[in-house]
């Protein structure tokens, strides 16, 4: 790699890292479509999103059981499942790139799902101030009373089957796609299950951290991940996670769905503009695919810092720090 190269994917890893501790998400929603961008093959980069996806966790998780954000008993069911999701996902990413589809399909299915949940989630959030709880969902799955029943922090009590069944249906979608599942996990926390989001997030970090290290060692049994990148990316991962960890207490429940959908919406952007540029030659859109992910990255970071500040110093009425929450 060139130094350049290497500044860059350190540079990148701060900037996720910090997203990953405000969101939960490992980032790999971010760096598999970011590494298919730059032309790696579609099994390294999502092997390698994966081993990413672990490295950042561990810190992130650490933090967020310092403030009291973790419910063990909700990633623990979680984790048990979607471990056993991951391998099926695995196997039918290495099914069609056999057969030469899987750059194809797994694009496709990156641009349906972070466009679907970014959409869902950028509504909820300008809705009653983002407190609504996606239609009532939680409340119908809630009243479903399937043995064993668990209560969880927040007052939520909910069966364990369908908690179960919802954490190895994102499994297999994290085995596929290379994600460590929080881009869907942190949804169907809170809006199948009712969770608050401050514990959602603190919940599936500590669920990625397990998840993410069995889908990374999957994967690197079959050298299916690049080592000098993942490392590179955790080193600047390393600080940007304790600041975005932090930055979860400071920033409104509202703001932290505003900033999650526009970076799901800027990742569908992304794979999109970069699918289309290859299918027809068009060279703009494989330079706006990079853009929107590098620029989608450092833009919500920065709010979301700015937005922490702002808390800290009581001050709302800065030009910035009314950006932050608009």
């Amino acid at each position: 790699m060139s130094l350049l190269l290497v500044a860059t994917f350190v540079g990148f890893g701060l900037l996720i890292g910090t997203l990953f501790g405000f969101f939960g998400m490992g980032g790999s929603f971010l760096v598999t479509p970011a590494l298919l961008v730059m032309g790696y093959p579609s099994t390294v980069a999502v092997g390698s999103g994966l081993a990413f996806v672990f490295g950042t966790s561990v810190i992130g998780a650490l933090r967020h059981r310092e403030h009291g954000q973790v419910d063990y008993k909700l990633a623990t069911i979680m984790t048990a499942a979607m471990t056993l999701g991951i391998e099926g996902g695995k196997s039918v990413v290495f099914l069609l790139d056999a057969s030469g589809m899987a750059d194809l399909v797994i694009n496709v299915a990156y641009v349906g799902l972070l466009g679907a949940v970014g959409l869902f989630t950028l509504h909820d959030a300008r809705s009653d101030g983002g407190t609504s709880d996606g239609g009532g969902l939680a409340d119908r799955v809630q009243a479903i009373h399937i043995p064993p029943m668990v209560t969880l922090r927040g007052g939520v009590r909910v069966s364990g089957s369908i908690v179960f069944a919802i954490g190895l249906v994102i499994g297999v979608l994290s085995g596929f796609l290379g994600v460590g599942g929080g881009f869907l996990l942190m949804p169907a926390m809170m809006y199948g299950l009712g969770v608050p989001a401050a514990i959602a997030v603190g919940t599936d970090i500590l669920q990625i951290t397990i998840s993410g290290a069995f889908g990374a060692f999957t994967y690197a049994q079959s050298g299916a991940v690049a080592l000098p990148v993942v490392g590179f990316l955790l080193l600047g991962s390393a600080l940007g996670a304790r600041i975005g960890a932090g930055a979860t207490n400071l920033v409104d429940e509202a703001d932290i769905k505003g900033y999650f959908a526009a970076m799901l919406l800027a990742g569908s952007a992304a794979v999109a503009a970069n699918r289309l540029g290859t299918v027809y030659g068009i060279e703009l859109l494989d330079t706006l695919s990079t853009v929107l992910i590098f620029g989608a990255a450092l833009l919500v970071s920065s709010a979301v810092v700015l937005a922490a500040i702002c808390q800290l110093r009581d001050d709302q009425s800065g030009t910035w720090c009314r950006l932050t929450t608009s």
